[in-house]
């Protein structure tokens, strides 16, 4: 049976036949797609929370295989800056001398591959020959002469607080239970732990030994990284080109760069900073002839690695420990402390790190806080950059996303922003009132 329309015949059910033709099922199979890898990762995330355990056990094991790499992957990310400044100096000199580019090039990065290296493992060595010992002689002197200072330091205060007695009590308990607790940790943590890290050195010879070839199997694992790196960037932007869509590739492509832009960055330059400041306070420590002015360098160097926190975290302990020998060199260590810490902070970390990581000091904070309480000192050192790479990429997406919507992305804009119109798609503020207007509501 056949119908007419518009002047013809066309069979019945023409256009449901279309309809059915044109129908495509590939919006649905995405979704299907979708809805299978979210009830994947939910199930995946539930087995990892309910066996966290297992989980746990094996994620060490794995990274115990992966140790050595690890490792070779660390000295080599730290070690590539010298292994540059190496190769760009010696290119220079022997550019007059070899015409072979091809050759020169191999020449220079071998040179400065073993340079960095062989520099890497002396300042490790000068660091355990030279500090090491010096550090667990000031270690357990201070706890045997622990009892002897408290007891020279409350003789302090009582000479010094002669006329108020009570404050005089109040300070002697405080600094007995200090002093009781310090000698509890240094003999319960501090020095077992000294003790049974001299013990596996002299005598746990298995696992000095594992110790000494994974240390050795990154060196060499360094070393292959540094000699043929650009090759290995050259085959991980290959993959990623091969795997994602052009545009999501080189949108990958530049957050690897920006990222270790601002990883390189801070902590080459707070690595350096650190050092600048404990050998300035190991050098004026020494002048003012402070006690444990070694170990208490180490403690100011070390704990400056962290932002914001560094210096609270190594200067109260220092004080406390250099107080309890002498408390007017305490009290000088406070001033000198503060003074070294403003010249880091104004001076020095600006000029070595200048603005690394674009972040304000409250989300430096966060950034401490969150990366500590989830994985300690790593955290609190590590925090501050990682943030930084997300913060950059949630601003990029962002910012794609009010372009897309046709809005400014200067955050500057929308302080004083009230809505957005929808007809021209613009941002409203809110009108000022005029003193005439606001004198004439008044009356």
């Amino acid at each position: 049976m056949k119908e007419k329309k518009h002047g013809s015949y066309e069979p019945v059910g023409t256009e449901q036949n279309n309809e059915k033709a044109n129908w495509n099922i590939k919006p649905y199979l995405a979704m299907a797609l979708l809805a299978f890898i979210i009830v994947c990762l939910c199930m995946v995330v539930f087995f990892a929370l309910y066996r966290f355990d297992s989980v746990r056990s094996a994620w060490n094991k794995v990274m115990g295989v992966l140790q050595p790499i690890i490792i070779g992957f660390v000295i080599a990310y730290l070690i590539n800056p010298i292994m540059k400044l190496i190769e760009r100096n010696l290119d220079k000199a022997l550019e007059k001398r070899m015409s072979n580019e091809k050759k020169r090039k191999k020449l220079t990065r071998a040179v400065g591959t073993a340079g960095a290296l062989v520099f890497f493992v002396l300042i490790i060595i000068l660091l355990i020959e030279m500090v090491m010992p010096q550090l667990i002689r000031s270690i357990s002197g201070m706890v045997t002469t622990l009892p002897d200072q408290v007891e020279n330091l409350i003789k302090w205060v009582d000479d010094f607080m002669s006329g108020d007695s009570k404050n005089a009590q109040m300070i002697e308990e405080g600094i007995r239970k200090v002093s009781d607790y310090l000698s509890d940790w240094f003999q319960t943590s501090v020095l077992p732990d000294i003790q049974t890290y001299v013990t596996a050195v002299t005598g746990g010879l298995i696992n000095v030994v594992k110790v000494l070839l994974n240390v050795l199997v990154g060196l060499i694992i360094a070393a292959y990284l540094l000699f043929s790196k650009e090759k290995f960037i050259g085959q991980s932007k290959k993959i990623v080109y091969a795997i994602l869509p052009v545009r999501q590739a080189n949108v990958i492509v530049h957050t690897v760069r920006k990222s270790n832009e601002i990883f390189g960055g801070f902590i080459s330059g707070k690595i350096l900073d650190s050092a600048i400041i404990g050998v300035l306070c190991y050098i004026v420590l020494s002048i003012m002839q402070m006690p444990y002015t070694l170990l208490v360098s180490v403690i100011v160097g070390v704990t400056n690695v962290i932002p914001f926190f560094g210096p609270f975290i190594g200067g109260i302990p220092s004080a406390i420990i250099i107080a309890l020998a002498s408390p007017i060199q305490g009290l000088y260590f406070v001033i000198f402390v503060i003074v070294l810490q403003q010249l880091d902070g104004n001076i020095i970390g600006p000029k070595i790190l200048g603005d690394s990581t674009g972040l304000s000091p409250f989300w430096v904070v966060f950034a401490i806080l969150v990366g500590g309480g989830l994985f300690g000192f790593t955290g609190m050192v590590l925090g501050v950059p990682a943030f930084a790479v997300v913060y950059y990429i949630i601003s990029n997406v962002i910012s794609y996303i009010l372009r897309k919507r046709k809005l400014p992305d200067d955050t500057g804009v929308y302080i004083a922003a009230t809505s957005v119109d929808l007809k021209t798609n613009r941002l409203v503020y809110e009108e000022k009132e005029t003193e005439d207007e606001r004198n004439e509501r008044n009356t």
